[in-house]
């Protein structure tokens, strides 16, 4: 359920200052755009003045070098965006979950089950799990044998912690994630009729996954093959993300959606990587990269920075010609060495003739 505040009360939680009626009521959040009566929205980029201009919000949150854009009821702070999230959380309460295990739950007799946790309807607990304080284990989630769920760490509904793997404290794991599943791992080999076929490579490694980490709906994280796959401390991976056997995820680092990471790749911390972005197995990624989203990574990356590897959109038909045109560069460059060195040849000819001037 949502509260109602006034600034005064909002600025007194989360800091800041603010200009304006200090009693002014805020109910909800809401984009400039849209924004209406009783909702405070925020403002972070001057290209965005005419909204700001026009918005019906009761407030806004923004930058002190902005304040005069608005005559509007305002919370300064120097990172209105932040400072939004914020708000909105603390105008929506997360419902706590209700303590105790649900008598459809099934949990090992081996199980200890601290009083602060909540373990939902249809949750499966098999043995030598260790739980920590206040966990919450949504409906219909399967936590194998052996693994370990920390301080106050949220699974949603129908989430699986395959055996052995560990998850820290104050995590957030979405419904439908998947963590610790085999890596895909075979080994080629010729049978007895000198047919090649595919020899299961046993996955014996865990998924380790340190604190505050947040992982997206029906996102798989791999066990590893023999070393472990490790998220490092405060990972926000997105919805849909694939992350395969004996990869490391650096401290802060956050992924978009739809992106597929390969064996062993390693990512260092505070990276960005975009959504759909494709890395090779056996990478690394220095720390503080940014990878734009489509991108196909098939080099390891050494230095900081911002990297592309993507062709821009086209009409059909001017893409064709394009891609024609990347197909024969290396004829185009050949021909382009072979005239280089004609006019090489012919300049020094003319160079070596005598002058006809007297």
């Amino acid at each position: 359920m949502s509260l109602n505040l006034s600034l005064q009360q909002i600025v007194e939680q989360l800091g800041g200052s603010f200009t304006g009626n200090p009693e002014t009521q805020i109910a909800r959040v809401g984009s400039l755009a849209l924004a209406q009566a009783g909702a405070i929205s925020f403002f972070n980029d001057t290209k965005y003045t005419t909204q700001l201009n026009n918005t019906a919000a009761s407030a806004v949150i923004i930058m002190p070098e902005h304040g005069a854009l608005t005559t509007l009821p305002k919370i300064i702070t120097d990172n209105p965006y932040a400072y939004f999230a914020k708000v909105s959380l603390l105008l929506n309460p997360v419902n706590k979950a209700t303590v105790g295990i649900h008598v459809s739950a099934v949990v090992d007799s081996s199980v200890y089950v601290p009083a602060s946790c909540s373990i939902g309807a249809n949750v499966v607990v098999e043995a030598n799990v260790v739980f920590g304080k206040n966990v919450i284990i949504g409906a219909g989630c399967i936590i194998e044998r052996n693994a370990s769920i920390e301080d106050n760490t949220v699974l949603e509904a129908n989430v699986t912690v395959k055996y052995g793997c560990q998850i820290g404290q104050n995590c957030h794991l979405f419904s439908g994630c998947v963590i610790g599943n085999d890596g895909f791992g075979y080994a080629e080999e010729a049978g007895e009729d000198n047919t090649k076929c595919w020899v299961k490579i046993p996955q014996v490694g865990r998924v380790i996954i340190h604190n505050n980490v947040d992982i997206g709906a029906n996102t798989t994280i791999d066990r590893g093959t023999i070393d472990d796959t490790v998220i490092e401390e405060g990972v926000k991976l997105d919805n849909l993300i694939q992350i395969a056997h004996n990869c490391r995820i650096g401290a802060h680092t956050v992924i978009a959606g739809c992106t597929g990471i390969a064996g062993s790749a390693i990512i260092g911390k505070h990276c960005k990587i975009g959504g759909a972005a494709m890395i090779l197995g056996h990478l690394s990624i220095a720390d503080n990269v940014t990878i734009s989203p489509g991108s196909m990574i098939m080099r390891s990356i050494s230095n900081a920075g911002t990297y592309t590897a993507l062709m821009p959109s086209q009409e059909h038909e001017a893409w064709l010609k394009t891609a024609a045109n990347i197909r024969h560069l290396t004829q185009l460059t050949d021909k382009i060495k072979t005239l280089e060195v004609a006019i090489a040849q012919l300049t020094l000819q003319n160079q070596s003739k005598p002058s006809k001037n007297k």
